[in-house]
């Protein structure tokens, strides 16, 4: 399985970036699909994740109204649309997929990182 990220920049506080990650090597029918985050100096948090069979996506509390993880299941893509971004939301954000994605034990298989920068 490989997981292809992309779509991180440079951003001024405010602002708005989109993430994507494709999944190649299998089709994904159950499980979740989700990314990560790790800031400077910190531990890899959750961000934010669905399930492949439906249901609500969830959210870590820092991003819940900012951002909002979509998917095509006919690209086996998901996305994660960042909107209001703070400096705070500075981090390395990595896609995963898993069974239930809330912490990064749960994560089978990691993508590369996208780094994503907010100025203030």
């Amino acid at each position: 399985v490989q997981l292809q990220a992309s779509g991180g920049g440079l951003v001024q506080a405010g602002g708005s970036l989109r993430l994507s990650c494709a999944a190649s090597g299998r089709t994904f029918t159950s499980g979740a699909m989700g990314w990560f985050r790790r800031a400077p100096g910190k531990e890899r948090e959750f961000v934010a994740a669905l399930m492949w069979r439906g249901g609500s996506p969830y959210y870590a509390d820092s991003v819940k109204g900012r951002f909002t993880i979509s998917r095509d299941n006919t690209k086996n893509t998901v996305y994660l649309q960042m909107n209001s971004l703070k400096p705070e939301d500075t981090a390395i954000y990595y896609c995963a997929v898993g069974i239930l994605l809330t912490t990064p034990g749960d994560v089978l298989y990691w993508g590369q990182g996208t780094q994503v920068t907010v100025s203030s």
